[in-house]
C-alpha cells in the first residue's frame, strides 16, 4: 500500500508536467493561428482559372466572405458567364481573358488587377489542364502543356504579385496541386509529373517567403465533384478512358464537392496554413506513399492493369463530352453533367 502511494507521489508531478506542456502548445499554436489570420472582407484574391470548376467555386465563396475577385481564363465566352455569374451574386469582380502559359499576358493580367483594386492580398493558382491515357500515348507536346500550365504559369504569375505583396510585407499564395503531385497516378503522367513539380515549388516558395510574412499554401486535392471530366483531354481508347475516369470523379464517399472543397482551402490560406489535403481517402494516400512509396507503386501498378489498353493513336486529343458513351453508369454521368451545369463547365 505505502509503494503504491509513493509510485503515485512520483508520477503526478510528471503528469502535470505533460499535461501543462500539451496545453502549452495548443495555446501556442491556436496563438499563432490567429497572428496569420488574414480576414477576406474588402480583401483583393486574383484566381487564375477562376471561369470554371473549383476556381468559379472558391470565386464564389470568396464573393461570399466580402472579397473582391479577379479572375482569368483562355475563353471569352466561358469568362464572361463566370463574371455574370459572380455580379448577380453581389460580387465586386474584374474578368481578364489571359494564357498563364505566356509570362507577358500573366504580368498584364496582375498590372490590371492592382490597376483596378489597388493591391493583390491572395494569388490562388488553380489554372490546369487534365490528360488522360496511357503513358504509350502521351507525346512530348503533352508533357510540354502540363507543365506550362501547372508550373510556368503559378511561376509568372507568382513572381509578378510577390513585389506587391513584398512592398506591404503580407499576402497569401495559394497553388492547387493534386494527390497525383504526391503519389504515383496511372493513365495521368504529365499531369502528375508537372503537379509533383508544383509541389516542390509551393513547399520550396513558402520555406523563404515566411520572413516577408508571406504565407504559402499548398492544396493536394483528391476526388472532387466539379464537372471537370467534360473538358478533360483523353487519348488512346477515349471512350472506355473517359468512363474510369468520370466514374471515379463522382464516387460517394471518397470525392468531395467543390464547394466543401472551396471552403477548406480558403478556410485553410486564412489562417496560413502549409498544407491541405482533401478528402480523407487523398490524405490517407498521400501519408501511406510517404512511408511505403514501394507499396504503394505496386498498387498503383495492378490498377494499371485494370485500365484499358493503348490503341495506338497519340495524336488524337478527344474531349470528354466527346468520349461519352454507355460505359459510364447513368448515374455516374448524371452526377458529372449536374455538377458541369452548375460550374460552368458544360462547354
Amino acid at each position: 500500500m505505502i509503494r503504491r502511494n509513493r509510485t503515485e507521489w512520483y508520477e503526478q508531478p510528471l503528469t502535470l508536467v505533460a499535461a501543462g506542456a500539451l496545453a502549452a502548445t495548443l495555446l501556442a499554436r491556436q496563438v499563432v493561428r490567429l497572428r496569420r489570420y488574414m480576414e477576406l472582407f474588402d480583401r483583393v484574391v486574383l484566381i487564375t482559372g477562376g471561369s470554371r470548376g473549383l476556381g468559379l467555386v472558391m470565386a464564389r465563396e470568396c464573393v461570399a466572405r466580402g472579397a473582391r475577385v479577379c479572375i482569368c481564363a483562355r475563353d471569352e465566352d466561358e469568362l464572361n458567364r463566370a463574371r455574370h455569374d459572380l455580379i448577380q451574386r453581389g460580387g465586386d469582380v474584374l474578368a481578364v481573358q489571359c494564357d498563364v502559359t505566356v509570362q507577358p499576358q500573366v504580368d498584364e493580367l496582375v498590372r490590371g488587377c492592382v490597376g483596378h483594386f489597388g493591391t493583390i492580398d491572395m494569388l490562388i493558382n488553380n489554372a490546369g489542364v487534365i490528360q488522360v491515357g496511357p503513358e504509350a500515348e502521351m507525346t512530348i507536346a503533352d508533357y510540354d502543356e502540363a507543365m506550362r500550365t501547372h508550373f510556368a504559369g503559378p511561376l509568372y504569375a507568382t513572381l509578378a504579385a510577390l513585389p506587391v505583396m513584398r512592398a506591404r510585407r503580407d499576402g497569401r499564395i495559394v497553388n492547387i496541386t493534386s494527390i497525383g503531385g504526391k503519389a504515383p497516378a496511372p493513365h495521368l503522367l504529365p499531369y502528375t509529373a508537372s503537379k509533383y513539380a508544383l509541389v516542390g515549388f509551393s513547399e520550396g516558395l513558402r520555406a523563404e517567403l515566411l520572413r516577408d510574412n508571406i504565407f504559402v499554401t499548398t492544396v493536394v486535392p483528391g476526388l472532387m465533384r466539379t464537372g471537370s471530366p467534360r473538358q478533360a483531354q483523353f487519348k488512346g481508347r477515349h471512350r472506355e478512358e473517359y468512363a474510369w475516369f468520370a466514374t471515379s470523379d463522382v464516387m460517394p464517399i471518397v470525392s468531395i464537392s467543390a464547394e466543401r472543397m472551396a471552403k477548406k482551402i480558403l478556410d485553410a490560406t486564412q489562417h496560413g496554413q502549409a498544407e491541405l489535403i482533401a478528402p480523407w481517402p487523398a490524405s490517407l494516400q498521400a501519408r501511406l506513399h510517404g512511408l511505403f512509396p514501394g507499396l504503394t507503386t505496386e498498387i498503383a501498378a495492378m490498377i494499371n492493369g485494370l485500365l484499358p489498353e493503348p490503341a495506338g493513336r497519340g495524336d488524337r486529343i478527344f474531349k470528354g463530352y466527346e468520349s461519352e458513351s454507355e460505359l459510364v453508369p447513368m448515374v455516374a454521368q448524371q452526377a458529372v453533367d449536374q455538377a458541369a451545369v452548375r460550374n460552368n463547365e458544360m462547354g
